[in-house]
């Protein structure tokens, strides 16, 4: 290579007939749980398939779940499941979907042109995989990916994990990645949540004789086996109840299968308040950064008729942080710090 040639190749300027490369930008992927891509049986067992069938979630081995995954879970589950999509279902589509890509925009829009944000979904669609090398593509040759749980899990965080790094494994140009830490105890999220809770109880006409904060659950046998879910949801609660001044009661929902869950189940104790005589509880779930099947459905519509058929009185819902201005802020926040060094 002569100097000439060194001179141009230094100013950025490609040699003739070399492809043209998109380089130098900033990338910010917000990734959810997932979601199936309609309110139907066939969707729904795509998506049931996909994320049962991940070794994260499922912890048995193949030869023994999978005869019972596809020879009996994804024959009955799975119009149960739709009919629950469909008591929730909004026009835009699902309404984890739809809020992971509100706060998608809300955040490209406070971050302008140093970054360019997009969103994907764990299972199902957008896929981890496709908006990666959409990224990629555009010359996102750094990038931040921001697992939207609070609370570490193996079978949420760790899985998205793994699904990252097995993309790029795929590229031959990688991207540098960063990965948002969880933020369980983190002074900002326990502030959103602050804000969040004490505003949705404000707007209520009548005072909760119990504040439940419900997790999703997970199998006991993750606690044991050294995940730090249980102690991040039990700190969270924790640091929320001294920043509110006012007790909370944990619980965990979305048993599933014969295993020993984590304990309070949310279900149960919403019955056993109301037959303790305990008539008016207010709920929400500090777990989940958007509202989804597991909050709507069953916290707000299953959990409210548990609970009054059980003799409670009054039941409200707090909904999650979702797109709204401290949901927002929160996210900001956050990303801004791990973005440091990069923008």
């Amino acid at each position: 290579m002569n100097l000439q040639s060194q001179d141009k190749l230094t100013q950025n300027q490609l040699p003739d007939g070399h492809p043209s490369v998109a380089t130098g930008k900033i990338g910010l992927l917000l990734v959810n749980l997932g979601t199936p891509d309609a309110p139907d049986k066939k969707a729904v067992k795509r998506y049931l398939k996909e994320f049962l069938s991940d070794k994260r979630v499922v912890e048995i081995p193949d030869i023994i779940w999978q005869p019972i995954l596809r020879g009996i879970i994804l024959n009955t589950r799975p119009k149960k499941s739709a009919h629950a999509y469909g008591l929730v279902w909004t026009d835009e589509g699902s309404p984890l979907a739809v809020y992971t890509r509100r706060q998608a925009e809300a955040l490209a829009k406070n971050l302008g042109d140093d970054v360019q944000v997009d969103w994907a979904m764990r299972y199902g669609n957008p896929s981890i995989p496709s908006r990666l090398q959409a990224m990629k593509d555009a010359g996102c040759e750094r990038i931040l990916v921001a697992p939207l749980y609070p609370q570490y899990s193996g079978a949420t965080t760790a899985s998205v994990h793994d699904a990252v790094f097995d993309a790029i494994k795929a590229m031959r140009w990688q991207p540098a990645i960063r990965m948002l830490p969880p933020y369980h105890d983190d002074s900002d999220y326990i502030a959103a949540l602050k804000s969040s809770v004490e505003t949705g109880l404000a707007s209520l006409d009548f005072e909760p004789d119990a504040v439940i904060a419900s997790f999703h659950g997970m199998p006991k046998r993750t606690l044991e086996l050294g995940d730090p879910y249980h102690c991040h949801c039990q700190k969270t609660a924790r640091l929320l109840s001294e920043a509110m001044g006012r007790e909370l009661t944990i619980t965990f929902q979305s048993r599933f299968g014969p295993a020993k869950w984590l304990e309070p189940a949310t279900d149960l104790t919403l019955e056993k308040l109301a037959q303790d005589g305990k008539s008016k509880v207010v709920i929400f779930a500090p777990g989940f950064s958007s509202d989804c099947l597991e909050t709507y459905e069953e916290l707000a519509i299953r959990g409210k008729e548990g609970f009054e058929a059980a003799g409670g009185e009054r039941f409200a819902y707090i909904p999650c942080l979702n797109d709204s201005d401290v949901g927002i802020d929160l996210l900001d926040k956050l990303v801004r710090r791990e973005l440091a060094g990069w923008i």
